[in-house]
């Protein structure tokens, strides 16, 4: 009998992989998603390190097991095929076409957004190859202020949306997100909503917490506050443990009881 849940999808950086632990992936997450993969659930990693850094941070973590998919600056898809990586071309096609058309419309503004920043705060703000305007504020407050100064400004530009990791922002296409990519894959594998795990810990990870795109949600004991509480709202599991030990237990136990939602369980902050 095949297995309630059929694709998981977690993020990387503080969710599946914890820098400076050892091992920064637990081993028995690692032998969860063995197991689940072995029993035909494909495994992808949802992320906002672009693909040389996820592949060297992988390299380094030595897993025994290897993501059957890898989203990477939180929209670009890629399919594991014979040892290597290989980019879905239809989808990445229509994603770089869309942000290319749109990043052409509000160019002519980033020298003023750039300025604002460096007049009101000591951050870093650059282009690089996936956004005109990326930032690496000094400290979460600074990244709120000027996350909710870009917001105001994205109000005005169709489709243009900011996306944020603690104190790292880019601009971004809002039709091209970790939640959009995995309801891609999951068309692509012909598996439903229903058939979904998504774990993730910050606000990068909230397009795909949501039940529309994943029936089971997961978030670990170290996630934002606001990451655990859209999670509790929609009955997912908030764990009492951090990073890898907490998706472990959010998938045992959505795999032990995938009928039962997780609110009340496990909530501790």
């Amino acid at each position: 009998m095949p297995l309630p849940i059929q694709l998981i999808s977690t993020d990387f950086d503080g969710t599946l992989f914890a820098e400076f632990e050892n091992p920064p992936v637990p081993a028995q997450l690692e032998r969860l998603l063995g197991r689940s993969q072995a029993a035909g659930v494909r495994w992808v990693i949802n992320t906002g390190r672009d693909l040389s850094s996820l592949l060297e941070a992988l390299a380094r973590a030595r897993l025994r097991v290897r993501p059957d998919y890898l989203v990477v600056v939180e929209r670009e898809i890629y399919v594991h095929e014979k040892a290597q990586y290989v980019g879905l071309e239809d989808w990445n096609q229509l994603c770089t076409e869309a942000h290319a058309e749109l990043f052409s419309r509000v160019r002519a503004d980033i020298p003023q957004l750039m300025a604002w920043v460096n007049e009101r705060f000591d951050a870093t703000v650059y282009e690089d190859a996936y956004s005109p305007f990326c930032l690496i504020a000094e400290n979460i407050g600074d990244a709120q202020s000027i996350h909710d100064y870009l917001n105001e400004y994205c109000a005005r530009v169709p489709g243009l949306t900011v996306v944020r990791n603690d104190v790292y922002a880019r601009l971004s296409h809002e039709a091209y997100s970790k939640g959009t990519a995995l309801s891609e894959i999951a068309r692509h594998l012909g598996v439903s909503c229903d058939h979904v795990l998504a774990a993730g810990d910050h606000l990068n990870d909230l397009p795909m917490l949501r039940r529309e795109r994943a029936r089971w949600l997961v978030a670990p004991s170290n996630a934002i506050e606001s990451v655990k509480e859209s999670v509790r709202q929609q009955g997912g599991f908030v764990s009492e443990e951090p990073h890898g030990y907490g998706v472990a237990r959010g998938l045992e136990f959505f795999l032990k009881s995938p009928a039962e939602p997780a609110a009340g369980l496990n909530l501790k902050t």
